[in-house]
């Protein structure tokens, strides 16, 4: 790693959430914030426009998720370095992330300091994991990827938490930037690759794949 500071593209649809992460980073003169992006389009155009050293990715990304978006960066550029910083602690998330591209995964419950010392290690070649999703990709490690739900998409994984977590179909659209329709087509889709067909039984599918609580087993209503 030379004396120039590490350039660094943040990328997440919250311009709030953008400018703090830009914020602590800006605190360690090694890292200079060189673009932001809100969409996985906009990401892929700024990185090659920019030519960052680290991207720093969220997952959850109105249109084409943030592992869409590694996956086309990776495919023209195989050397890019980038960090999934997301609120997803599962470990199919992180799975899903590697097999797309990325350097690193690290939540955003993890402590401020470790977003920099995440970039730090990408920038020097390094890969870089938060200790609960190290812990979680370690205790999958012997599961293959159909045993826990590998035919659906990593908006499909997004949407099915939302559900089992008893969160109505207008109130993920609103969060996802979709239509309501968009939505409802999405969850007949998950229930028909789960083999389920109510709610019930799919809140107990996702038990299985370890993507919800027993409390939320329990309690959950999810609609339709």
């Amino acid at each position: 790693m030379s004396d120039a500071p590490i350039r660094v593209l943040l990328v997440d649809d919250h311009a709030v959430v953008r400018a703090g992460y830009r914020h602590l980073l800006a605190r360690d003169c090694r890292i200079q914030v060189i673009g932001e992006a809100a969409d996985a389009q906009t990401a892929y155009l700024a990185y090659y426009k920019l030519a960052p050293d680290v991207v720093v990715m969220d997952i959850a990304l109105p249109g084409a998720s943030g592992i869409e978006a590694v996956r086309r960066i990776v495919a023209r550029d195989d050397r890019a370095r980038v960090l999934m910083f997301s609120m997803y602690e599962d470990a199919i998330f992180a799975a899903r992330a590697l097999q797309a591209g990325a350097r690193g995964y690290l939540t955003k419950r993890s402590g401020p300091d470790a977003l920099v010392e995440a970039v730090l290690a990408l920038a020097r070649g390094e890969r870089y994991f938060s200790r609960e999703v190290a812990q979680a990709l370690a205790l999958r490690a012997e599961v293959t990827p159909r045993e826990i739900g590998g035919d659906l998409s990593v908006r499909e994984f997004e949407i099915l938490q939302m559900l089992v977590g008893g969160t109505p179909l207008n109130e993920i659209a609103s969060r996802l930037r979709l239509s309501e329709k968009t939505v409802a087509n999405y969850q007949s889709t998950i229930k028909q690759k789960l083999g389920v067909s109510n709610a019930i039984q799919l809140v107990h599918k996702a038990w299985q794949l370890g993507l919800v609580s027993d409390r939320l087993a329990v309690g959950a209503q999810p609609g339709g």
